[in-house]
């Protein structure tokens, strides 16, 4: 079997399971929702018992607060469902014995992860760029234009915060031996990277500041460019593709 078959069957797959489908439902909905949501924010605040005084504090919204809607939505929806689709990737197929049939094919242990994660890539790229079309149409028809560079430099990091956690829930699913094994050692992972995060010496080198930069890049806002969180993030998801591969080929299947 050759790589392209390969990932073009893996891609075929996240349509015939309805992966790619979720992925771009969710991802959109919320792309769509997130200018709505800043906008009504202060309506809402009026509904809660007491809210008439409360919404006085409230500001008015204003584009910032679309933007920070989007990433937020969308990175904490985007990681979710990294973790999900991607924990029973390779423990799924080893438990059933699929990954057998296939790599007899042959087809090298390093294409087979390779293709997986190609095509998780390309699922959550789907996903992103419907929901940053639907969120900049309805942006620009509540608040007003957006730099469209700067836009799109948004969702390229947030694809990047996305796919870092791919491939680390890709690595726990090659060791682990099922697919709630891989999301605990995933979820794990994620706890220790929040940690990590939480300093900020430590936290301007870690992919959450990519969030941070990309706001500012569609705001067209002054502010540091998170270069460091950029080649760390893209070191992450480097070294756990090799070191899937470095455990997938010692393995028995």
């Amino acid at each position: 079997m050759s790589v392209m078959v390969a990932l073009w069957k893996e891609t075929l797959e996240q349509w015939r399971t309805y992966r790619l489908l979720a992925v771009v439902v969710v991802l959109g909905v919320f792309g769509l929702l997130s200018p709505l949501i800043a906008k009504l924010t202060p309506e809402l605040v009026r509904l809660v018992p007491g809210g008439e005084q409360l919404s006085l504090l409230v500001p008015p919204p204003t584009m910032a607060d679309a933007v920070a809607q989007y990433v937020k939505n969308i990175g904490q929806f985007g990681v979710i469902l990294a973790l999900l689709l991607t924990m029973g990737a390779v423990a799924q197929e080893k438990d059933k014995g699929t990954a057998a049939m296939v790599l007899v094919k042959p087809l090298a242990r390093s294409a087979f992860l390779v293709c997986k994660f190609a095509a998780l890539g390309v699922t959550f790229a789907s996903g992103l760029a419907v929901a940053g079309l639907g969120c900049y149409y309805y942006a620009l028809l509540i608040f007003g234009r957006l730099s469209v560079p700067g836009w799109v430099a948004l969702n390229g990091l947030l694809l990047v915060h996305t796919l870092v956690y791919v491939a680390l829930t890709l690595l726990c699913s090659t060791f682990s031996r099922s697919q709630a094994m891989a999301g605990g050692a995933t979820v794990g992972l994620l706890a220790i990277l929040l940690a990590l995060g939480a300093f900020p010496p430590l936290g301007k080198w870690l992919p959450g500041s990519l969030l941070a930069w990309g706001t500012r890049l569609a705001l067209a806002q002054a502010g540091d460019a998170a270069w460091g969180a950029l080649w760390v993030s893209m070191g992450i998801v480097a070294s756990s593709l090799v070191g899937a591969w470095l455990i997938f080929r010692r393995q028995e299947l």
